[in-house]
């Protein structure tokens, strides 16, 4: 028989327990913060028709697509994000579920984009959005969550970046760009990569811009100060279309609320360079940088899109709304040092070694289950030593340890594993003194890692 030598793609990868336990970990705390302000679960197909998602991102995004025919002759992609079939579903669905919609969605996509640290071509997507609402105080409140979820996950030190396609689009109205934008805005994007000389190359090539029309352009950008000073001199940069002077008073509306809500200033910048790179934003756009690791880019981006869903109904359906970026922020963590490293979710270990206690065992493990404590009883009765060197490369915090004679005793020893300390535990009541002193243990254990 001739093997197959196991292998990933390019691109893709395989997640063990030491990698997968703190990404469910980094989920479970985005579903956590989003349902906190309302959003609900969705789930959409993987594969959508291929004119679905054909377009909708940009020329980059139609050349990163996985696309083929399948069996029965039909052309169909991977989504290469969650946004484009969010309207497909808010257009299909939108009848019986009202508006505004209210969602999350965190699910895989696909693009065939070349690797880089912290980016693969198979990702994880934590979407939330708001459909449904031109209001800016769905525009307000995108900010909030993004705050408040990088709070939750631990971060103090993190900067949410501002900006509105709106006041871009002003610009180049006064620039008499407007008809030009997606090329402009393109290479906007690529500011912080390849520097405003290459960027200002690149308007000129793609877009027919002139050299006096491009330097307006990245002198919007390159505008730096406090938040009134930039916006005061925006007005100016905007003067004479009704398009950039709302893109103007709608970041103030959002900068001046967040800060209300109680956002420390330092989160919070209005940044006129950044563009996002995907066609369909039409208003306030997000990014969010680590201050510690700012180079790795933007790990929670998205921004608002009005017009998305009108290539699939006629009814009006605006939205907005964030995505974070997962394995970009699991690798930031990882580098910070943030992130434990464990293969078990349980933390609390029960080694097996009298052969004759196994019913014992088991019930000392349901007991602290019935508490909310992670146990794992070993399922072999080998030697306690071998156990113990499982429980320590399987990153367990405590170990439960009990033979006949501390069972007839009525004690139990609990070893801190970490610490190599241990403590005798009476048996007796129930059990409940052994849950006290592990949850006890446990807490100590997790105050000092």
């Amino acid at each position: 028989m001739t093997r197959i030598t196991p292998r990933t793609l390019k691109g893709f990868r395989d997640y063990l327990p030491e990698a997968m336990i703190p990404r469910e970990q980094l989920v479970e705390t985005a579903r956590r913060v989003y349902r906190s302000y309302g959003f609900s679960p969705i789930d959409t197909p993987a594969l959508e028709y291929l004119e679905v998602l054909a377009g909708k991102g940009g020329e980059e995004s139609d050349k990163q697509l996985y696309k083929f025919q399948d069996h029965g002759g039909r052309w169909v992609g991977l989504r290469f994000d969650l946004t484009v079939p969010l309207a497909r579903f808010a257009a299909q669905h939108i009848a019986a579920l009202g508006t505004p919609l209210k969602r999350y969605h965190i699910a895989a996509v696909w693009r065939g984009e070349n690797t880089q640290r912290g980016r693969y071509r198979e990702f994880m997507q934590c979407d939330f959005d708001t459909i449904g609402t031109l209001s800016v105080a769905a525009d307000i409140e995108t900010a909030l969550v993004i705050h408040d979820l990088f709070r939750a996950i631990g971060f103090d030190a993190f900067t949410i970046r501002l900006n509105n396609r709106m006041v871009l689009a002003g610009l180049l109205e006064r620039l008499d760009l407007a008809d030009r934008a997606t090329p402009i805005l393109r290479a906007l994007d690529k500011l912080g990569k390849i520097g405003p000389a290459a960027v200002a190359e690149e308007m000129q090539a793609t877009a027919g811009a002139t050299a006096a029309q491009t330097a307006e352009v990245l002198r919007l950008a390159a505008l730096e100060g406090t938040t009134d000073e930039i916006l005061s001199r925006l007005d100016p940069l905007v003067a004479g279309s009704e398009r950039g002077a709302e893109g103007v008073a709608r970041l103030d509306a959002v900068l001046r609320a967040v800060e209300a809500a109680g956002v420390a200033p330092q989160r919070l910048a209005l940044d006129v360079s950044i563009a996002r790179g995907l066609d369909y934003y039409t208003g306030t756009i997000y990014e969010t940088f680590l201050d510690a690791l700012p180079e790795i880019g933007s790990v929670c981006s998205g921004g608002r899109y009005d017009n998305l869903a009108e290539l699939f109904t006629s009814q009006a359906l605006p939205g907005i709304g964030a995505s974070l970026g997962l394995d970009r922020l699991l690798a930031a963590m990882e580098e910070l040092g943030m992130i434990e490293k464990v293969r078990t979710p349980a933390p609390v270990f029960i080694p097996y070694f009298d052969e004759d206690r196994l019913h014992d065992y088991l019930r000392l493990a349901s007991a602290l289950r019935a508490s909310g404590i992670g146990v794992e009883v070993f399922p072999e009765p080998k030697r306690l030593g071998q156990q113990l060197k499982y429980a320590d490369r399987r990153g367990f915090r405590l170990a439960l340890i009990a033979g006949t004679s501390e069972f007839e005793s009525g004690t139990c020893q609990l070893k801190d594993l970490a610490a190599g300390t241990q403590e005798d535990v009476p048996l007796t009541g129930g059990c409940e003194a052994l849950v006290a002193a592990v949850k006890k243990a446990l807490a100590l254990s997790a105050a000092g890692a």
